[in-house]
């Protein structure tokens, strides 16, 4: 089974039902869902969430309410600008920095690029948890994305500096119910079905749903880098902070 027939599951699964919420439709997006609030909420109970002081979160819908409690809770927040477009990739909101009435606006879509200072890879302090947004994820840490790879870029390019490690950064998810392949409301009948992980793909240590804390004791190795031959041209041309990094590049 392909990824993309995954994801088609998933986002189908989420649409036939009454779980998804705005944005509409939940296809070729991480989708939003039903008690997202919740699953924040039991994030925020863990060991990992108490001792971080720095995340890095995706910008998408669904982790609007991490992004809020993070804030909230003194942490400083790290979010990537849209298709990592900027010599400055990384966008952050830290509390100190921010009115407490205004940590509502700062976290939205639109709110993150008025608010977020402008970041260079290289000024990113070490970031203590990474919370990722998901299509589809399993019990033992694998994760599929929406297809377009940025996290993982993200993930390399801050491995590479140091920011990210494997022994002092937990890499969790949000999700609904629905987007746990290997659960029991999972949308694809045979989980042996199910794609094994690329070299590049970031395992999750911790999958959080509305119902339940999954620590995944992930048997999947984290890239320790960008997985540069996986990059055309193209790709590497839109991204200055590939660009510059590339190797054999001017």
């Amino acid at each position: 089974m392909e990824k993309q027939a995954v994801r088609e599951a998933v986002w189908d699964a989420f649409d036939a039902g009454d779980q998804a919420r705005f944005p509409f439709p939940p296809h070729d997006r991480i989708p939003n869902f039903a008690g997202a609030a919740d699953a924040c909420d039991r994030l925020t109970e863990t060991d990992a969430w108490a001792s971080a002081a720095t995340l890095k979160c995706n910008p998408d819908a669904p982790q609007l309410p991490v992004r809020r409690a993070a804030l909230r809770a003194g942490k400083t927040v790290y979010v990537a600008q849209p298709r990592l477009r900027d010599a400055d990739p990384f966008l952050r909101l830290d509390p100190d920095d921010i009115a407490p009435e205004e940590f509502d606006d700062a976290t939205t879509v639109s709110g993150i690029s008025e608010y977020g200072v402008p970041t260079a890879p290289e000024d990113v302090s070490h970031v203590d948890l990474v919370v990722a947004g998901s299509v589809g994820v399993t019990t033992d840490g694998a994760r599929i994305g929406k297809g377009e790879g940025y996290s993982d870029l993200e993930w390399g390019v801050l491995s590479e500096l140091g920011a990210v490690n494997d022994d002092a950064t937990v890499v969790a998810t949000t999700v609904h119910e629905l987007s746990v392949l290997d659960g029991p409301e999972s949308p694809i009948a045979d989980a042996a079905d199910l794609p094994a992980p690329d070299a590049h793909d970031v395992p999750l240590d911790l999958v959080v749903t509305p119902e339940r804390t999954i620590r995944t004791g992930t048997p999947y190795a984290r890239p320790t880098g960008i997985d540069w031959d996986a990059l055309g041209e193209d790709k590497l041309d839109a991204i200055p902070v590939l660009a510059e990094r590339a190797p054999g590049r001017e």
